[in-house]
């Protein structure tokens, strides 16, 4: 018996896409030749993949073992032409990286940038997320590398320490406490802390240090990704601890303040990561090096730099 590489794609974007109605919409099939597929795939390997007695599909058992075949089938393919890449070297490609939110959104663009300018004919992109949503992306193989703040926990990556990160607690400028030095935490019961989403990294950074600090019962709200969480404090809703590369303009410009704690939070590490059992690419490869010769945070000036240097 030979498994049907259609059938077996189309049976792995109705899982992705939660159900037949999405993957013919995504595919551009109509509903009934979707399942039809399916059929024609359980029908082959004479067991059912897919319950469909619910409300929503739920794999079987022999479903979930397939689904789990199909990843290594389709990430061996993208191997091959990774493979085949590697005849080019760095002339042509493409180059994603991902990055949990913090990294992706402050580090990773002037890195990408500076490769570019060495290597003009790879085109780059960055997949931006929580810590839980790259993660994903790395193990099923849509990215190649990636960056996070902290580290994985899937036990098909390998990660290495590239940096560190320290988080800082930040408030409106005109807080009381804002112009204090060594404020101890027993002076912060009574304010309100702006955690990050579940799924971020940085979350458990803020509610180890709530913790370490006594104030794991203090008051708290949630709110997603950095860039709301500093416009949240900016507006007097709270007070949050961020990474300090997330408010360097802030700081600067003075539109927010840090307080000052004792103890301070420990740094955490930025970390790369990549499948152990995937291919990479040239362009993967050579950003790996970049990656680990990166031994501080750009700037803000540095920013500049890369965004003004003519390629």
């Amino acid at each position: 018996m030979q498994l049907n590489l259609y059938r077996l794609w189309i049976f792995m974007t109705v899982v992705e896409e939660g159900g037949f109605s999405a993957a013919a919409n995504k595919l551009y099939l109509s509903q009934p030749s979707v399942s039809n597929q399916v059929r024609q795939l359980e029908q082959a390997l004479r067991t059912t993949l897919i319950d469909r007695s619910g409300a929503r599909i739920r794999l079987t058992a022999e479903g979930e073992v397939l689904l789990e075949y199909a990843k290594r089938v389709f990430l061996l393919a993208d191997e091959a032409v990774t493979a085949i890449r590697q005849v080019s070297g760095l002339q042509s490609g493409t180059l994603v990286a991902g990055g949990s939110t913090t990294v992706g959104t402050y580090l990773l663009p002037p890195l990408l940038a500076a490769f570019r300018q060495e290597h003009p004919g790879i085109d780059v992109g960055i997949f931006v997320g929580n810590a839980e949503q790259v993660e994903k992306r790395l193990v099923d193989g849509e990215v190649g590398i990636a960056v996070f703040a902290g580290v994985p926990k899937a036990p098909q990556l390998d990660s290495e320490p590239i940096l560190e990160d320290r988080v800082v607690l930040i408030t409106p400028p005109d807080h009381p406490l804002a112009a204090e030095k060594a404020i101890s935490p027993d002076r912060l019961t009574d304010e309100r802390f702006l955690l990050r989403e579940p799924g971020s990294s940085t979350r458990g950074v803020q509610e180890e240090a709530l913790r370490s600090w006594g104030l794991e019962d203090a008051s708290q709200a949630e709110i997603w990704g950095p860039e709301t969480i500093k416009q949240a404090v900016a507006a007097g809703l709270g007070i949050s601890l961020v990474s300090e590369h997330c408010v360097e303009a802030e700081l600067a410009d003075r539109r927010l303040a840090v307080l000052d704690v004792t103890p301070a939070p420990e740094p955490r590490p930025i970390v790369m990561a990549h499948r152990r059992d995937r291919l990479l690419g040239p362009a993967e490869q050579e950003f790996i090096k970049l990656l680990k010769t990166t031994h501080s945070w750009p700037s803000r000036r540095s920013l500049r730099v890369v965004a003004s240097t003519p390629r």
